[in-house]
Order: C-alpha cells, then sequence, then structure tokens
C-alpha cells in the first residue's frame, strides 16, 4: 500500500524527527569515517526538509555498541562531516534522550544529530517508553533509513505511534519504487540473478522470486549446493550439505526456470592469484571460485533478452582477484541490456563499480538486509509503520 511522502508533509516551522542511515565504516579508533556513501546518500531529503522551513533532529545507529555507550562508536566524527556536506552547522548532541537533548530540541538550531540511538538497549527491544523520549516535542516523523527498515527497533518503528504523522524520505521513496517496480508486474521478460556463499540466506528470496521472474540464474558458492542436490560432483566447493534436500525441492519447484552454472572456474586454494583453470566437472581436489566462460556466455545471453532485472550476489569468490571475472561480466551484461535494472548487496554494488557501469544501473539498493527480505516478499517493519496515503 502507498505510504506518505515527505513531499506530503506541511515541513514549515515543524521540528522533524528524521531517522537516517550514518552507519559509516570507521578506521579503527572511530575517529576517521572511511566513506561518507551513507550521509551524501540522505541529503536530498536533509536538503528538502530544510528548504520547506522544517528544523531536524537526525538519529541513527553506528555499529553494535550492545546497548552501552561506546566511544569508538560515536556518531561525532558524523557530525563533522555532515557540517562540512550541508555547508550549515550541525550540532552534535551528548545523547539521544534526556534533558539536554530536551532543550536542543526547544532551541532554533536548524539541524541536531542525536548521538547513537544503539547505545541504549531500548532501540534494539522497540521499547515504547524509549521510543516516546524521541518522539518527545516533535511534529512528524521522517524515515529515510531503508538499511534499517527490516528491523523493529525504536527508532524505525514505536516511535510513529507518538507522531502526528509518519513518511518516507526520498532515498526510502527511491527504493520502495524500484523495488515495488521488479517485484509486482515487472517488465517482461523478468530475470533474477542470485549469488553469494548460502542458499539458506536466500530460501525466501528464491521461492518469492520464482514465482516472479522468467529466469533465475544462480552463481557463487550457493550454486554447489544445488550442484550436489542433483548428484553432481563438488570437490572442495563450499556447500551446506544440510541444506541438499531443500536444494532438491527448490529445484523441483523451479523446473525451467532455474538455471545453474555449466562450467566454472577452480583453483586448489582460495586465495588471490591462485593457480586455477577452467572445468566441467569440479575435481576432487579443488574447489569452485567463479562461473566459467561457457556461463558467462551463458548468462549474458539471458540477461540480453530480459526487460527487468534484479541481481544479488557475486558470481565467484569476488573479493580476490582474478576470481571476480564472471561477477564483472555480469554487471557488465546487466548494463549494456537497458532493461530496468535493481541490484541489492555490497557486493554486487561493488560489481557495478568495478566494471564502470554503475551509472548504467537503474537503481542500486542502499540496504542489504532489507532489500533481500523486500525480494523474499516480507513486509519491512520501518515501511508498515509509515502513515497510509
Amino acid at each position: 500500500m502507498p505510504k506518505l511522502s515527505i513531499r506530503d508533509l506541511d515541513l514549515k516551522g515543524k521540528l522533524v524527527f528524521m531517522r537516517v542511515d550514518f552507519n559509516v565504516p570507521l578506521a579503527p579508533g572511530g575517529q576517521e569515517i572511511t566513506s561518507d556513501k551513507r550521509i551524501r546518500a540522505s541529503l536530498p531529503t536533509i536538503k528538502y526538509a530544510l528548504e520547506q522551513g522544517a528544523r531536524l533532529v537526525l538519529a541513527s545507529h553506528l555499529g553494535r555498541p550492545k546497548g552501552k555507550p561506546n566511544p569508538e562508536m560515536s556518531l561525532k566524527p558524523v557530525a563533522v562531516r555532515l557540517q562540512e556536506l550541508l555547508g550549515e552547522p550541525v550540532v552534535m548532541a551528548p545523547d539521544c534522550i534526556g534533558p539536554e537533548v530536551e532543550k536542543l530540541k526547544e532551541g532554533s538550531d536548524r539541524v541536531i544529530l542525536l548521538e547513537n540511538v544503539r547505545f541504549h538497549p531500548q532501540e534494539e527491544k522497540n521499547d515504547p517508553e524509549f521510543a516516546r523520549q524521541l518522539a518527545a516535542g516533535c511534529d512528524c516523523y521522517v524515515n529515510d533509513a531503508f538499511g534499517s527498515a527490516h528491523r523493529a527497533h525504536a527508532s524505525t518503528e514505536a516511535i510513529t505511534r507518538f507522531v502526528s504523522k509518519s513518511a518516507a524520505g526520498l532515498l526510502m521513496e527511491k527504493e520502495l519504487e524500484y523495488l515495488t517496480k521488479v517485484t509486482q508486474d515487472p517488465p517482461r521478460r523478468c530475470i533474477a540473478i542470485l549469488g553469494g556463499a548460502k542458499v539458506s540466506d536466500k530460501i525466501e528470496v528464491i521461492e518469492n522470486l520464482l514465482k516472479i521472474v522468467d529466469r533465475l540464474l544462480i552463481g557463487g558458492a550457493m550454486a554447489y549446493t544445488f550442484k550436489l542436490a542433483k548428484g553432481e560432483p563438488v570437490g572442495k566447493s563450499l556447500v551446506e550439505p544440510d541444506k541438499v534436500e531443500l536444494a532438491r525441492e527448490l529445484l523441483a519447484k523451479a523446473g525451467d526456470k532455474l538455471m545453474l552454472p555449466v562450467d566454472h572456474v577452480v583453483a586448489a586454494q582460495v586465495e588471490a592469484g591462485a593457480p586455477s583453470r577452467v572445468v566441467e566437472s569440479i575435481p576432487d581436489d579443488a574447489a569452485g571460485v567463479d562461473i566459467g566462460p561457457k556461463t558467462i556466455e551463458l548468462y549474458t545471453a539471458e540477461i540480453a533478452k530480459a526487460k527487468s532485472i534484479i541481481w544479488n550476489g557475486p558470481m565467484g569468490v569476488f573479493e580476490k582477484p582474478p576470481f571476480d571475472a564472471g561477477t564483472v561480466a555480469v554487471a557488465k551484461a546487466v548494463a549494456a541490456s537497458g532493461s530496468l535494472s535493481v541490484v541489492g548487496g555490497g557486493d554486487s554494488e561493488k560489481a557495478v563499480k568495478a566494471a564502470g557501469v554503475a551509472d548504467q544501473i537503474s537503481h542500486v539498493s542502499t540496504g542489504g538486509g532489507a532489500s533481500l527480505e523486500f525480494l523474499a516478499g516480507l513486509m519491512l517493519p520501518g515501511v508498515a509503520a509509515l502513515t497510509d496515503k
């Protein structure tokens, strides 16, 4: 069901509580941000709200501090970087609730950044009283943190009960728009490409996508569990023995929709630059590390026929060149197809960037876990909690 957008809110003179995803990578010691991508991703929503005359209370988690303050996971470096990017003052709050935070909310500062919400155990427990304190003094709520939308936490779910209206930010809106496009009546022909290590991580995704797509291309180590289910040799490849029966059931359900690699790059050691060779049947002394050239050709031909594409997960041990060749080839094929393309998952995102084709992908999702749950057909708590249009 359609949810309210920040564009639907009257923001003039309002104090807006905005949940953002500032869970940025920090160098050891927690003082230096190594990538500000997530901060930049929410800039359009932050700027829009300010242009509409709102004052902002920004909230985020960072890392896993386990419910207690940890200076190495403070959002202080984020406040500094956000101020540089925005070109206006960002006031760093000493905490996310309490008297000092209340005072800041009552002041005139246009942008306040709360300290890490996960410094309190009540955040991950979705505690209503904690959520009430977060919302205190705020007129409305905007969630722009798609990467946390699959979590029912106080700052993503319970807080919506203590404000009059809850809306999606521009980034959240874009995520929902593209993921909905490819999962509800997508342009035909629709294909999905799934990779990564484990079938178990993507059981629900596979089952849901089989109802939606015309073809499902499998790569990565999860392909070897399927191969084992078919009685084919997998050598020393990474497999999930306890998921073989499930893989067999999925193969029966999928029929000719599901495609597996027909050849493989194998190596005796899974190390960058290790000697490798291409085989059609994996020998006992080697492990599959990437899809082979025939599979690349086969998958590229399928991708070229597509009008919509969903891709999540690499085709091989992508982080150890030259075993990234299959993943990069798939990235280039997706870009060249000119189809509606949605890419999710950190490695797939790295692949489209490494292949130099990120700007040719319709949408690269900012939320790995959230996008997977959406693709599995699950309702995300952080989305369900927003006000219906």
